[in-house]
């Protein structure tokens, strides 16, 4: 569930939004650029949404890769940029935080990240990442966040969102508390369950956001993945699904499905290494994913004219 702060209308995106090498970038003041080829012919979205994935935010030094500390920076970066284009509501992907030696170090990761993204002025939703709850169990986390459960829906402007939550071993058993191997992942069969009955309840065009992936076989993907598209292609109005935890941008079109892989903001240092987007949904379905920096810029064509009969 969220937590909410006042907010405003929803709002189209400003005309100072552009496309610079690929990504798009918020502010003509600090940037510039043309829009990407058709972008302007879109029609305006019924809502924007950003999203962010993998902070990973710690009070660490900086490994080979991931530069735990500067994360602090960037989500600050990336809020004020929703906050500029009046995103209806943000998502973060997972991972919010890294590990600490105690529980109360993770703790103290959770509230000062967590701080920066409270400074976003609509609705902010979060989803499990394995991180999120190494030492931490699920209800410590939520509890520091005002997140109500774990896995999800809600509705906006006509369209349908829904938060799973794969932070489960394959026998079911909840992570936390340091209990699991992170290659052991699913949604277990309530939770499936839970999806099913979700889905079987809207006939509105239906957006999915995980951590884990589902669209591969492979360590960073859910056991059951196959079995869950099953459940969505059943549905037959789900625009997309957005994973994060492979730190990678990636994009799998699977029986008319969306498979939407964002690339981790903690890794690289410096401003240029920063990882977010902002998504417009228009009314009819046609999805445009405006990244910013090293998330990629995609444009999907509307939605299906109407869900499928479910079995």
């Amino acid at each position: 569930m969220p937590t909410k702060r006042p907010h405003s209308s929803v709002a189209v995106l400003s005309r100072r939004a552009f496309i610079q090498q690929g990504t798009l970038v918020l502010g003509a003041a600090a940037f510039g650029g043309a829009l990407r080829p058709g972008l302007a012919a879109l029609p305006p979205p019924a809502l924007r949404f950003g999203l962010l994935t993998d902070v990973h935010y710690a009070d660490l030094p900086s490994s080979k890769t991931r530069c735990y500390r500067e994360s602090l920076e960037k989500v600050r970066t990336a809020v004020a940029g929703f906050n500029a284009a009046k995103a209806d509501f943000a998502v973060e992907l997972g991972d919010l935080i890294d590990a600490a030696p105690t529980v109360a170090g993770e703790l103290g990761h959770l509230k000062t990240i967590d701080a920066e993204y409270a400074k976003f002025s609509g609705d902010r939703f979060y989803v499990l990442g394995n991180h999120c709850v190494w030492s931490l169990t699920k209800q410590q986390f939520m509890e520091n966040t005002g997140l109500k459960q774990a896995h999800y829906s809600f509705d906006r402007a006509g369209f349908h969102f829904i938060v799973l939550d794969a932070c489960y071993r394959g026998d079911g058993v909840a992570y936390g508390a340091k209990n699991f191997q992170w290659t052991d992942t699913d949604l277990p069969a309530a939770e499936q369950d839970w999806l099913r009955a979700d889905l079987r309840a809207t006939t509105k065009p239906v957006i999915v956001f995980i951590h884990q992936r589902m669209d591969l076989v492979d360590p960073h993907a859910i056991k059951s993945g196959a079995a869950v598209r099953k459940l969505l292609e059943a549905h037959g109005g789900v625009l997309a699904v957005f994973q994060g935890h492979h730190h990678r941008n990636d994009l799998k079109e699977l029986n008319g499905i969306h498979y939407c892989t964002l690339a981790a903001l903690v890794d690289g240092s410096g401003a240029d290494n920063n990882a977010y987007s902002m998504v417009g949904v228009c009314a009819d379905g046609t999805l445009t994913v405006q990244g910013f920096r090293k998330h990629k810029a995609y444009t999907w064509p509307k939605a299906p004219s109407a869900p499928a009969t479910q079995s």
